[in-house]
């Protein structure tokens, strides 16, 4: 085991002190190509190759235009990410800034949001990737959750450096294969070859029962399942302050947002869906190897199983890449236990990775109570966790805009364009996505659990405040 560091910075540290990766105690181990591998494959994982199956089966075709509207939003909430981030790039980003523009018991619960969303995300990608175990091998899926969680931990022991390499070739895989997918239905669409090149056309996305076949409503309806596989492309924000020239990478990782969602997620879809009838897809199995098996192409169908079996590990890999980052920031502004700023000699929060994966392992009990739903059950909480930290963001970047308009603050070099009237749309469609959750039973479990971990962190934040009245965590 790696000998540990204490960092030396004291709790509570203000602006300045945290301000780059250096004043932290990390590493600027992130090169641009890493920052850019990272952005593009954040955002590709669970709710893109497992969820979109489920979200076929409820409105059809029609998800394409759900995907695209709510990828006009999520681009409207990153440049708002990287108007703060140009402003002041830190690791606690999200929690930073709420506590800066909000006030400090936003920046508590913000850092302890965004550590359960990446907690429960854990729990759902080694959900699915002991899903995707089953396409080879009849195991239960509990044994594979466990034994994944194991070896992900142990990958988060090395450097950023190295974490960032490895980040970089399961992302490199990714969007190879959603590439090479594209490209295999598009010469089905043209040449006509393997079983569905009869019935390959265009006109398959609104023949079979119009465009929106289960009505607005249904495609209304899904837009949680929508903003699950958007969730993680705000993770390019933790990374500030390991980047070794954020500057310059953050913003151009931020850019190609817009052609990542028109690609991945538009373009894959609306061509999955001119060679497969929207019909044949069902829940709980991925539509990209679903659609392989369709078209008679049974290596291929094998070969997206394994692809997809890496997104979902790559995702939870950087699931305790965050949550151990976040835990540390929580701590260095004494909003957490001190035990979690400890760093190994490569720079890594050690403790708060650890903990963190331990209750990971929860993914394994609840795959061993429930194998056929367990995705679901976590989804819709993960979902509701993960866009607090989107709200926090277009809240503090609408609070940062007034001010440096008033000329209290510096001019951000990455000014988000349309604000603030973006990010007030962008935060009405959150708000939105959540009553339509609220509608939903499957989805509204989540919104039961937020109550409940309000709570749990109101209480706690009093009793923190109660010790340490004078500190300046709390007194911003």
């Amino acid at each position: 085991m790696a000998s540990v560091q204490v960092d030396k910075q004291q709790d509570g540290g203000d602006a300045a002190g945290t301000a780059s990766g250096e004043g932290e105690g990390y590493q600027r181990g992130l090169g641009a190509r890493q920052i850019q591998m990272i952005a593009i494959g954040g955002a590709i994982g669970t709710g893109l190759f497992l969820g979109a199956g489920k979200a076929i089966s409820k409105a059809g075709p029609s998800l394409i235009l759900a995907y695209a509207v709510a990828g006009l939003v999520i681009f409207f909430i990153m440049r708002a990410l990287g108007e703060l981030l140009m402003y002041r790039p830190v690791s606690g980003s999200f929690s930073e800034y709420a506590r800066e523009f909000v006030g400090p018991f936003a920046g508590f619960v913000t850092g302890w949001t965004y550590w359960l969303f990446w907690v429960v995300t854990g729990i759902t990608e080694v959900t699915a990737a002991a899903t995707y175990m089953t396409y080879w091998w009849n195991i239960p899926q509990w044994v594979s959750a466990l034994i994944f969680t194991i070896i992900l931990y142990g990958a988060n022991l090395i450097s950023v450096k190295l974490f960032g390499e490895l980040e970089f070739w399961f992302s490199m895989v990714k969007v190879t294969a959603i590439i090479g997918m594209i490209l295999i239905c598009a010469g089905i669409l043209t040449i006509g070859f393997s079983d569905a090149g009869d019935t390959a056309s265009m006109t398959l996305l609104w023949s079979e029962g119009g465009f929106f076949p289960k009505g607005i409503g249904g495609t209304v309806m899904t837009l949680q399942i929508v903003m699950f596989a958007f969730l993680a492309v705000e993770l390019v924000g933790v990374t500030a302050g390991e980047s070794k020239d954020p500057k310059t990478t953050l913003p151009k990782a931020i850019n190609t947002v817009p052609w990542r969602i028109a690609v991945f997620y538009v373009g894959a879809l609306i061509m999955i869906l001119s060679v497969v009838p929207w019909t044949h897809f069902q829940p709980g199995i991925s539509p990209f190897v679903a659609a392989f098996e369709q078209m008679g192409l049974g290596v291929g169908a094998a070969i997206v199983n394994f692809v997809v079996l890496t997104a979902a590990l790559s995702s939870c890999n950087s699931g305790m890449y965050s949550t151990g980052r976040m835990l540390r920031d929580l701590a260095l502004n004494g909003q957490g236990p001190k035990v979690f700023t400890k760093l190994t000699r490569s720079g890594t929060p050690l403790v708060g990775t650890s903990f963190s994966a331990a209750l990971m392992l929860v993914g394994v009990w609840i795959n061993y109570q429930w194998p056929g739903d367990a995705f679901d059950k976590v989804v819709s909480f993960a979902t509701i966790s993960g866009m607090w930290a989107w709200i926090m963001i277009l809240v503090a970047q609408i609070r940062y805009r007034a001010k440096a308009d008033r000329g209290e603050l510096p001019q951000s070099e990455f000014r988000a364009p349309g604000a603030p009237f973006t990010s007030w749309f962008a935060l009405l469609f959150i708000f939105g996505v959540i009553v339509m959750m609220g509608v939903d039973a499957e989805a509204r479990v989540s919104l039961y659990c937020a109550p409940l971990w309000a709570l749990i962190l109101g209480v706690s934040y009093l009793v923190l405040k109660r010790r340490n009245p004078e500190g300046a965590a709390f007194n911003r």
